[in-house]
């Protein structure tokens, strides 16, 4: 017998997973929705999806999975308008990178008996450097050897955890479980904090006196760094997130400003010992963290309990150190 899955938002996450269950004829029968009826269309026909729906709502209708693969700004305003679909016992899972944000509209908006939890899917190395988003890069494979970090709240269901650790094993990840407020420092440091650093170049620099013969001499380099800063449909999203997680981006812009003062200090003293150990630290750090990220994720294979352990070191060594640490009070 088929599970009816249904998945809203068909970018390259969403028709991703379609994809992959599609593997299972037997186990998933996919059911989609976009609020582009091109976009659903194209998934369809790449085979992400056995049925497209024109409205959420029908969607969600008789769903025991219901995957909302969207961005922030979406978040709210779909799980209102998928609310009166959805089935008793329903579990209700995101992929946006604000995890207590939508944690508290679930509790608001979803009819008891339906359950919430929130996913950070982790890409597949090989795709670590890809930057396309639209279904064309959807990938069968986008989440194998990868982790797929389950932010739970704290009455989440057990059956619930183990239909996302189940999820994820489908997808080729492994599944850890998390904190909601633990996922969104994550989130802050390795996922927005880049391009906001991006933004922060573009604007140092375009100020300048001399930045219309610069302009021309700017290389790979400047082209590497502010590459997030190309893409106009990623910017709003940027600014929901933003505002969402406001204590945490915060958080890790002081943690940048510091870093920046101390590099100034070294320059400014013209201590080239320390700046060659400053550099040198980032060099070896980033080097770490790149073989690291590059090595399929196997530690945590196999279904986990359902309770909420710490994130512990491995993620913690996976998503850059300590950043994720929530502020202390």
């Amino acid at each position: 017998m088929t599970s009816h899955v249904a998945i809203i938002g068909l970018r390259q996450i969403g028709a991703s997973i379609g994809l992959r269950l599609g593997r299972h004829p037997d186990r998933f029968r996919r059911v989609g929705y976009d609020s582009d009826p091109l976009l659903a269309r194209d998934a369809r026909r790449y085979g992400a999806l056995d049925v497209v729906r024109g409205d959420p709502r029908e969607a969600v209708r008789g769903a025991k999975l219901v995957l909302l693969c969207l961005p922030a700004g979406e978040l709210r305003e779909t799980m209102e308008a998928i609310a009166p679909g959805l089935e008793e016992g329903a579990v209700v899972m995101d992929t946006a990178p604000v995890k207590r944000a939508a944690s508290t509209w679930a509790e608001e908006l979803l009819p008891a008996g339906r359950s919430y939890l929130g996913l950070l899917p982790v890409f597949n190395p090989r795709y670590l450097y890809g930057r396309e988003r639209s279904p064309e890069a959807a990938q069968e494979d986008l989440f194998e050897g990868g982790l797929m970090v389950i932010g739970a709240p704290p009455n989440a269901s057990g059956e619930a955890l183990r239909l996302a650790s189940e999820l994820a094993q489908v997808l080729g990840a492994s599944p850890l479980y998390a904190d909601l407020d633990e996922t969104d420092g994550l989130v802050a440091a390795t996922r927005i904090l880049p391009r906001l650093m991006a933004a922060a170049l573009v604007h140092a620099t375009m100020n300048q006196p001399g930045w219309r013969e610069g302009r021309r001499l700017a290389g790979r380099a400047y082209a590497e760094v502010t590459a997030p800063m190309a893409y106009q449909d990623e910017l709003s999203d940027l600014r929901e997130a933003l505002l969402l997680n406001l204590e945490n981006v915060t958080r890790v812009l002081d943690d940048v400003i510091v870093a920046l003062q101390k590099l100034r200090e070294g320059i400014a003293h013209q201590d080239g010992e320390s700046l060659a150990a400053y550099l040198d630290r980032a060099r070896e750090a980033r080097a770490t963290w790149l073989g690291d990220r590059l090595t399929p994720d196997r530690e945590s294979e196999g279904p986990q309990p359902p309770e909420i352990p710490s994130f512990g070191e491995r993620l913690q060594r996976l998503l850059f150190g300590s950043l994720g640490k929530p502020r202390k009070r």
